[in-house]
């Protein structure tokens, strides 16, 4: 797979394609059916499939307090998509000349002569262009007019309600991991870089491993069982993600116990922190002695928990 970054990236060779368009955050099973469509059409046209992102998403470009937090982070996004099998990504940077674009010129200059689409998947709600003003009619006029079709998403629904990011986010905030699963086709996880950090846990006699989570912050807050992925080995732990308020804390952070592991320090590593169940809440508590003794209760648990459930 191929990814491209911005329309200045953009060559002649990239021209002539089956096209859709969105966030695509989680690449769930919804999104998944959009690309079996888009591949599909590419398949029977002859020409390459391409996802069309945007980085950042818009509504956090725009901010504010409602900007949900992500699902996937852009790295993992774009796995996830190669994983589908598209042919090409192409990242477009959502910044104040994207968002003042009007829906005429996001026409002509991505679709025309950017990518010079020949089959465009879109939802019919599906706004674009300064003050949302261009539509999934004005698509489909253009398409008449320079030569290429437009058609609509298909909807994907399970237990007849439509699976969305949205959806997913939800069920996550409530602890549903297996509901959250159905919904993405994959156990909810987080990747980043092992990172130093205070190396209180360390002081406490629990080592944690810090997973660097940049500017995006994972819709979980608690405790939570999880199995920790690096090097090939997986590893089950104890994870909190949250603020520490105990230690006051002031940036949103997810540190893992790796429950038994002896091996060499781990910092820089790639690791995938994959959720399996709720513990708690994360408070806060009166010292560090406080502390350190409900991280011990949370350790019983977790390994209680993974005893009861058969896993390792």
């Amino acid at each position: 797979m191929e990814l491209i970054r911005g329309l200045h990236n953009l060559r002649d060779r990239h021209r002539g394609c089956v096209a859709t368009i969105g966030n695509f955050d989680g690449v769930h099973l919804g999104h998944r059916k959009v690309l079996a469509q888009v591949k599909a059409k590419a398949a029977a046209l002859g020409l390459p499939s391409v996802a069309i992102i945007f980085e950042p998403q818009p509504r956090e470009f725009f901010g504010g307090d409602k900007v949900p937090p992500r699902l996937t982070r852009f790295d993992e996004k774009v796995r996830l998509l190669a994983a589908e099998g598209v042919d090409r990504v192409l990242c477009l940077t959502f910044n104040t000349r994207l968002r003042n674009l009007s829906a005429e010129a996001f026409i002509d200059e991505l679709l025309l002569q950017g990518l010079a689409v020949k089959h465009f998947v879109v939802g019919d709600d599906f706004r674009f262009g300064c003050d949302r003003r261009g539509d999934f009619d004005m698509l489909c006029e253009a398409g008449e007019r320079h030569g290429f079709s437009v058609a609509n998403t298909a909807t994907f629904a399970i237990a007849d309600e439509r699976v969305s990011s949205t959806r997913i986010r939800a069920a996550l905030q409530r602890n549903d991991f297996d509901l959250a699963e159905h919904l993405l086709g994959w156990r909810y996880a987080v990747t980043g870089r092992v990172m130093h950090g205070q190396k209180l846990g360390r002081q406490l006699g629990v080592p944690t491993a810090n997973v660097r989570m940049h500017r995006h912050p994972c819709p979980l807050r608690g405790v939570f069982a999880v199995h920790a992925h690096f090097d090939g080995q997986r590893l089950a732990g104890v994870c909190n993600v949250g603020m520490r308020p105990t230690v006051h804390g002031r940036q949103p952070v997810l540190e893992v116990h790796l429950l038994d592991y002896h091996g060499e320090e781990i910092y820089g590593r790639l690791m995938r922190v994959e959720f399996l169940h709720f513990i708690r809440d994360e408070r806060a508590f009166d010292g560090l002695d406080a502390l350190k003794a409900q991280i011990e209760t949370d350790i019983e648990h977790v390994r209680a928990w993974f005893d009861r459930a058969g896993r390792d």
